[in-house]
């Protein structure tokens, strides 16, 4: 099968797109036919050789994918792979497949695992969000920032977002949050205390820790919650913001989730999915070959929604 392999750590450079063996399963694996991969920040990580988990080289990148399973034809999302999923054929774990509703697109099903995954467990499980509570997602134009603002905005949760440009922002709001902020303007934290009549947020998703998180324990009210889903680097806070409120920051991996909270998870995906009120958004597709471009791609700032790569049909 044709599929990206990984023969030393790097840049984007060393993703080459080349034969390799077809995986062969064994008890409780099935052999997915993948139709489309979902690319991810942490693919990024691990690919540079940085991240905390290294594989062993070489090895295909990927945890997301959709496709069918061979030899019944089931429509499935996975979330993890045994093998990798940038290639023509995945081999997973039955408990990292999931059935693909009929509505979703295989392209669509690739933007699940890490994204709606991760911002599932985030705003329910860590932060505890409830109806009533408003929320404040900020960077909320990426894979996980949109799961992030149609599930709060499902939960009857008052959303705002923020974009660093005018056409993520309008993605934004498209897509259920009820406002939308430019976090590169330097009032954007005073209209936020606007917006809340001075009381700050209940809960902050966070995607940029180290260039927000000592701002963000400024503007959440009492008994606020912060989860820290993605940082760069290290940040000084003051902890007096976070004891003059009470507040609480969370550190989140979704790798550190138990089997049962992935059943959880996927089954409230699943249930979003079917209804429609969770709707992946794909902002572009490019052909499996062009696995480093992506890979750039997801990268750079100003991101809208998800980067899928084509697999054959």
């Amino acid at each position: 099968m044709k599929g990206i392999r990984v023969h030393e750590f790097g840049g984007p450079e060393v993703l080459k797109f080349e034969e390799i063996p077809d995986p062969e399963p064994i008890e409780n694996q099935v052999l997915v036919r993948v139709h489309a991969v979902g690319i991810n920040p942490v693919d990024t990580y691990i690919r540079s050789g940085t991240y905390a988990f290294r594989p062993e080289l070489p090895y295909t990148p990927g945890r997301d994918g959709a496709g069918l399973v061979e030899g019944t034809g089931e429509r499935v999302y996975f979330a993890g792979s045994l093998s990798g999923s940038y290639a023509e054929l995945a081999l997973c774990d039955r408990l990292q497949i999931y059935a693909l509703p009929e509505n979703v697109s295989f392209a669509a099903g690739a933007s699940i695992g890490v994204p709606y995954g991760t911002a599932y467990r985030a705003l329910v499980h860590c932060a505890r969000g409830n109806a009533g509570d408003t929320v404040l997602v900020h960077g909320a134009t990426g894979g996980v920032g949109t799961a992030a603002v149609q599930l709060a905005r499902a939960r009857g949760m008052t959303v705002v977002g923020t974009g660093g440009t005018e056409p993520g922002r309008e993605m934004v709001k498209k897509e259920g949050a009820h406002h939308v902020l430019d976090h590169r303007a330097p009032d954007y934290l005073e209209r936020l205390m606007e917006l809340t009549d001075g009381r700050g947020v209940d809960v902050i998703l966070e995607m940029l820790a180290n260039v927000n998180l000592g701002k963000d324990l400024t503007v959440l009210a009492r008994g606020g919650r912060v989860v820290v889903i993605g940082s760069r680097g290290t940040v000084e806070i003051n902890p007096r913001d976070a004891m003059a409120r009470e507040a609480s920051i969370t550190g989140m991996v979704l790798l550190n989730a138990s089997a049962e909270e992935l059943s959880r998870i996927h089954a409230g995906i699943y249930a979003g999915l079917e209804a429609g009120f969770l709707r992946p958004v794909i902002g572009r597709e490019l052909p499996l070959a062009d696995a480093a471009e992506a890979h750039r791609a997801v990268m750079e700032p100003g991101a809208r929604g998800n980067i899928v790569l084509e697999v054959g049909a």
